[in-house]
């Protein structure tokens, strides 16, 4: 199954694991099961469904593994999840992903403030979970998703031959794609230009995906941007939640329901009902109560004169 077949941008929802890592309560397993059963019959085609890290830090992800389980009973749906090190890939391969995404951050203090890692013990984290992969997983795709690219809080700016220097040492110790991310909404389009295109032309087909945060009001400029560079994969988080607790101010992905309506309304397919994906967010407010949930969409409505890129469903 290829789960990017008969659209042209791959929407990555990682609400279930960006989103609810950025909230202090803890989302009943129950209703979490219901959120994602929801998000994929609106037709979203990759869900992160979480990150597995110790619970101790991040109890909101305690039950990544059965999360897993349970969505892997939709074969259109491609699973994937975050892992921070050796033993949280072991887990993640045990459960069943078709894909993790090791957290590598551009900046070495977010490094050390995220996962309390140096870059070299960041690279030897890497090769262990790569030589596990290919020993015993060889189905499951990594992406190595490179965070902190557009500038950092605690470091301020990040140089860009650092990002591809970056990003050249994760392909040769053999992810299958680099994703980029702006993991505190410093990015801009015109750079968001340049660092796609300059990772394009470095590491071609390997470049992956693309993850925006609306901190200030960027996220969807930076989306048509990278568009134009010829990325096909966009996170976004339904309900605009999200943000790393280990970096200061990073606040609010992209709403994958405003995203969805820019897409489409452009004439690019991305599989995903508008109405059904708005109706799910019903379970994020059982599931956190009071906690605000964004979106332009899910307010104003699609408009009379919108339509989906392959025709009014």
């Amino acid at each position: 199954m290829n789960h990017k077949n008969n659209i042209d941008i791959l929407i990555s929802e990682v609400g279930p694991r960006d989103g609810l890592q950025s909230v202090k309560a803890t989302m009943p397993t129950a209703l979490k099961l219901q959120w994602l059963t929801a998000l994929a019959d609106a037709g979203l085609r990759e869900i992160e469904i979480g990150s597995f890290v110790s619970p101790k830090l991040l109890p909101q992800m305690a039950d990544a593994a059965q999360l897993v389980r349970h969505m892997r009973q939709r074969p259109e749906v491609f699973v994937t999840a975050l892992v921070p090190n050796l033993k949280g890939a072991q887990a993640a391969f045990t459960a069943g992903v078709q894909k993790i995404t090791l957290p590598i951050s551009v900046s070495e203090p977010h490094s050390i403030a995220n996962i309390r890692k140096t870059h070299e013990q960041v690279y030897e984290e890497v090769r262990a979970v790569i030589a596990l992969r290919n020993e015993q997983y060889p189905h499951v795709e990594i992406e190595s998703g490179l965070s902190t690219v557009f500038g950092c809080t605690l470091q301020g700016e990040v140089p860009e031959d650092d990002v591809i220097r970056m990003a050249l040492t994760m392909v040769e110790l053999g992810v299958d794609e680099v994703g980029l991310a702006d993991t505190v909404g410093y990015a801009n389009p015109a750079q968001v230009r340049r660092v796609f295109t300059r990772l394009r032309g470095e590491i071609g087909a390997k470049a992956g995906s693309a993850h925006f945060h609306n901190t200030r009001g960027q996220g969807l400029a930076n989306v048509v941007a990278a568009l134009e560079v010829g990325v096909t994969t966009i996170d976004a988080s339904q309900g605009g939640l999200g943000g790393c607790p280990y970096a200061p101010g990073a606040s609010g992905n992209i709403v994958t329901e405003d995203l969805v309506y820019l897409l489409e309304s452009m004439g690019l397919r991305t599989g995903v009902d508008i109405a059904r994906l708005v109706a799910a967010r019903e379970w994020l407010k059982k599931g956190l109560p009071g906690e605000p949930l964004y979106g332009f969409i899910p307010d104003a409505g699609v408009g009379k004169n919108f339509h989906y890129a392959e025709g009014v469903r």
